[in-house]
């Protein structure tokens, strides 16, 4: 594999986090069980089918009936259960690039609309059938899922390091979208989840209730500290440049510490 593309955009801002990345990325090449590229993203992985159908035996899916789900193709399969499970379906905007955050994927106006759910469960599904949605007009959410390159079995994880996902979910606590006792899940291959020890959780950091692999699904009873809300300190300077509505999503919320 060509040097250029192994490589992380968004390494650099906690280096033993970045080394674990780097490993299990490596890992996940070296034995083929990798589908698609693997760096710099949220790693899509053989099994991440059965991954979803272990995720939905859980009882947290099953009590759910709005669902956000982050947009990386290994959760394509969790998208589509949850569409065909008739949940209403919160879909990221990819970096969260555009004025609004989100897609909504609603199974009943699919289904009088005729797109195919394996359409919707896709990306470009989601951004063509989708419904855009500002963090205001969403509903509460009754379990979040969220992508991951690595997890520990007491619930700790680790994204790419883009931390999307954790200004998501500040954004929701503050609007009381999500609670301290929203589930926070996820799917990966067994080969991510990592010793205790090979995670650090920041204050910033959401741990995870439950994990599904391709071999098992882990209830993590986890006793990490959970956000109350947005860290607007913790934000880096290129993400409020990067991502259009945060400077102002900052102004009309306020800064915490």
């Amino acid at each position: 594999m060509a040097a250029e593309t192994r490589v992380n955009p968004y390494a650099g801002r906690h280096a033993a986090k970045d080394a674990l990345r780097h490993r299990i990325w490596s890992l996940l090449e070296a034995s083929g069980l990798n589908v698609g590229p693997s760096w710099g993203r949220i790693p899509n992985f053989s099994g991440a089918d059965l991954a979803a159908w272990r995720l939905a035996q859980s009882p947290q899916w099953a009590a759910a009936r709005i669902v956000k789900c982050n947009p990386d193709p290994p959760q394509i399969p969790v998208r589509l259960r949850a569409l065909y499970d008739g949940k209403l379906v919160y879909v990221p905007v990819p970096a969260l690039v555009k004025d609004f955050p989100f897609y909504r994927l609603d199974p009943a106006d699919l289904q009088r609309k005729g797109v195919d759910f394996e359409m919707a469960a896709t990306m470009g599904g989601a951004a063509l059938h989708g419904q855009p949605m500002a963090f205001e007009d969403m509903e509460r959410i009754d379990i979040a899922v969220v992508g991951c390159v690595a997890v520990t079995r007491s619930g700790g994880r680790t994204g790419k390091g883009a931390g999307f996902a954790d200004i998501e979910l500040g954004i929701f606590r503050e609007l009381g979208i999500v609670d301290a006792a929203t589930p926070i899940v996820t799917t990966v291959h067994a080969m991510q989840v990592v010793p205790d020890a090979d995670i650090i959780m920041q204050e910033h950091d959401n741990p995870l209730t439950a994990i599904a692999t391709d071999a098992e699904l882990i209830a993590t009873g986890s006793t990490y500290r959970v956000p109350t809300g947005m860290l607007w300190n913790n934000v880096q300077p290129d993400q409020f440049d990067d991502i259009p509505f945060l400077r102002t999503m900052h102004d009309r919320l306020g800064a915490r510490t």
